[in-house]
């Protein structure tokens, strides 16, 4: 009767105000890909359902707010990984990335005279995460899974010793790049997803409490990455993060364009625009937990050939506007790649983007390892070849560089004039396209070379 419609039209105003001004627990939670689809109805049918049906249009606004609805997982393990997601984008503080394999470390070690035996790497590691203060800018280091395993002088696995210092240990699950059959030449897709179910559950018994998966993608010569690609990729990094949060590892993903090419700055901006908008929508779509995951991007630069000059501060403006344009704010950390970047270019642009970020939610911070790493290995060089690791050298020197790029992550870091900035390359200048320091090794360290030496960078 007109009578009763006009108390539901009452009711609904009444409860749809309240449910704004305070709501329920269920509106804080994102859907499960089942209900994501159900919700996702066109708009003559939700139209032709909703206006049929005023108890109907109650029911949705009130109890289960539009966009909304139950997850597959329990709010114990949400409560979890947002606890982990928050932990690790502590202002100031940022990821020490350790997590080459023997393959591509021991080629590290091999470019500096020092021998690649298990031994001297698990005292690298152990120099890494002991160094003086490193925890004061440290929130999380990701281990290779042989690190994950491995103790210290005292007996203390690196996992609980990590902990113990108050940054959250972590682990590289993928395995190894290959080539897309039928793409281009230089499109790729990480492999990895078989069993990682069970590997992450192991690794979340050893102490490990998040994972980074990083899918490598280059732009052509066209100015742009195939749509094949993209959605390949993306698809990935989403069954990735999905299944490592039903094992509780909170899941780090790393959409990572590296630098090869003569591609301009704005080019970058659209091609980073589209790759974090796919990566976001198949995060959505599979039901991952946004609120417990973040992202390890490149920062947005143009290509190492690029002819044109930009400045520092254009850089970080343009990382920013492509987070603005996407990144949902239930995300709580960005924690850039540094790609083959000096530590004072990557700290002086991560300065910059600090600079430049506004009102924006997120906190912006660093997941280095060449550019804290390479100039460790250097030390080695002074030494005749097969000298032992110069640890209490490299120790001094990281706890310089890891405040450097903590002054970074608060945008604190005084760059010289010109530091950071990208200088336009003469098309007859020979440029180094590949990322300094990697290797390009799979998980059992066979070398594969060729156009993917450019692709494992950190």
């Amino acid at each position: 009767s007109k009578e009763m419609l006009r108390v539901v039209v009452l009711l609904l105003g009444i409860s749809t105000t309240a449910g704004f001004l305070a709501p329920s627990p269920a509106a804080l939670r994102l859907p499960s890909a089942g209900s994501a689809a159900s919700i996702a109805l066109s708009s003559r049918t939700t139209s032709r359902t909703l206006s049929s049906s005023p108890s109907l249009l109650a029911t949705n606004m009130v109890m289960t707010p539009v966009g909304y609805g139950k997850h597959h997982l329990s709010k114990e393990r949400r409560a979890e990984l947002e606890a982990t997601a928050k932990a690790v984008a502590t202002f100031g503080k940022g990821i020490t990335a350790c997590d080459e394999g023997p393959g591509t470390i021991g080629d590290r070690f091999q470019n500096v005279g020092i021998e690649n035996s298990e031994e001297n790497r698990r005292l690298y590691r152990q120099m890494l995460f002991t160094a003086k203060d490193a925890e004061q800018y440290l929130s999380a280091a990701i281990l290779d899974p042989e690190t994950v395993y491995q103790k210290d002088d005292n007996g203390v696995p690196f996992p609980e010793l990590l902990a113990a210092k108050g940054i959250v240990p972590g682990v590289k699950p993928h395995l190894k790049v290959y080539q897309i059959p039928g793409g281009r030449p230089q499109e790729t897709v990480m492999q990895g997803l078989d069993s990682l179910n069970v590997r992450a559950a192991e690794y979340y018994a050893a102490g490990c409490r998040f994972a980074k998966w990083r899918s490598p993608l280059t732009i052509g010569a066209d100015g742009d990455i195939s749509d094949l690609c993209i959605k390949a990729n993306m698809e990935d990094l989403a069954r990735y993060a999905l299944i490592c949060q039903s094992e509780g590892l909170m899941p780090i993903v790393e959409p990572d364009i590296v630098l090869l090419g003569d591609y301009d700055l704005e080019t970058a901006v659209d091609v980073n625009t589209k790759v974090q908008a796919a990566l976001y929508k198949s995060m959505v779509d599979h039901g991952v937990w946004m609120e417990g995951s973040t992202l390890k991007p490149n920062m947005v630069n143009p290509g190492k050939a690029c002819p044109k000059t930009y400045t520092c501060e254009e850089i970080g403006e343009a990382t920013i506007a492509v987070l603005r344009r996407v990144m949902p704010a239930a995300m709580r950390g960005v924690n850039f790649l540094s790609g083959g970047q000096s530590l004072e270019n990557a700290a002086a642009r991560l300065s910059s983007i600090n600079k430049a970020k506004g009102n924006s939610p997120w906190n912006l911070s660093f997941s280095w390892s060449q550019a804290l790493q390479l100039p460790l290995l250097e030390l080695c060089k002074k030494y005749p070849k097969g000298s032992p690791l110069p640890l209490e050298e490299m120790s001094e020197l990281l706890t310089m560089e890891l405040a450097i790029a903590g002054a970074a992550a608060r945008g604190e870091y005084d760059a010289s004039p010109g530091q950071g900035d990208h200088q336009g390359v003469s098309p007859v200048t020979p440029v180094d396209m590949t990322d300094k320091g990697t290797g390009t090794l799979d998980r059992d360290g066979t070398k594969t070379g060729g156009f993917f030496a450019g692709l494992f960078g950190k």
